[in-house]
């Protein structure tokens, strides 16, 4: 069962961030090597490296382990959208004093906002102040 955004696991590496989409993209819990099937090939990783993953993914809480017979199956331990929360509210006081404004502006001056972004956040806008 997923975690609530209160229980937190450790930080996570970006490579360990990987095998998580691959956990959260899945409808059930996947072995190592079905991890490694949507994770290897683009990332030129083996299997051993993917086992390594897990285990330190295991030891952070972020995701749970079971054993089904000789092989052992893993899942989130934590909903993306609780994990995805935290590392934005991490980003936004550590780099802008806790404030999101200047993430926007930050964003606008290095033209990183699309025309689909600026629709989507003055929707996002009008929502919260009705």
């Amino acid at each position: 069962m997923p975690k609530s955004e209160s229980d937190q696991p450790e930080r996570i590496s970006e490579a360990e961030h990987a095998v998580m989409e691959a956990l959260w993209s899945a409808d059930a819990p996947l072995t190592a090597t079905e991890v490694c099937e949507r994770v290897c090939a683009t990332r030129d990783w083996s299997l051993a490296t993917v086992k390594t993953l897990l285990s330190r993914l295991v030891a952070k809480r972020a995701a749970a382990t079971r054993p089904d017979g000789r092989r052992f199956l893993y899942s989130p331990a934590i909903a993306r959208a609780a994990y995805v929360g935290g590392e934005s509210k991490r980003l936004v006081d550590r780099l802008f004093g806790g404030r999101a404004a200047p993430l926007f502006a930050q964003l606008a001056e290095q033209e990183a906002l699309t025309d689909d972004d600026l629709a989507e956040i003055e929707r996002l806008l009008k929502e919260l102040k009705s």
